[in-house]
């Protein structure tokens, strides 16, 4: 295993050593972040974790990235399928 529990790749860490890396960019290894969590992992906590680890570089793109991470996990928007379409 190239990372840990909260970074399987270690993606975000290298994220973080890119000089130049743009915000889409971050957003891009973000995603694939997020797809390559172990089953069952609370993404909410990872995030946690990695902000913890790296938020103090205020000025990094991956830093407002997994910000903006957190905000979105913690507050969905509507269920999905019938129930959020259905009016009541």
């Amino acid at each position: 295993m190239k990372g840990d529990t909260h970074d399987p790749k270690a993606l975000i860490r290298e994220a973080y050593r890119i000089e130049g890396i743009g915000l889409a960019e971050c957003r891009s290894v973000f995603l694939d972040w997020a797809l390559s969590l172990p089953d069952g992992m609370d993404s909410r906590a990872a995030v946690a974790v990695l902000l913890e680890r790296y938020g103090a570089e205020e000025d990094h793109p991956m830093t407002q990235v997994l910000r903006e991470g957190a905000e979105r996990a913690a507050s969905p928007a509507r269920r999905g399928g019938r129930r959020g379409r259905a009016r009541t």
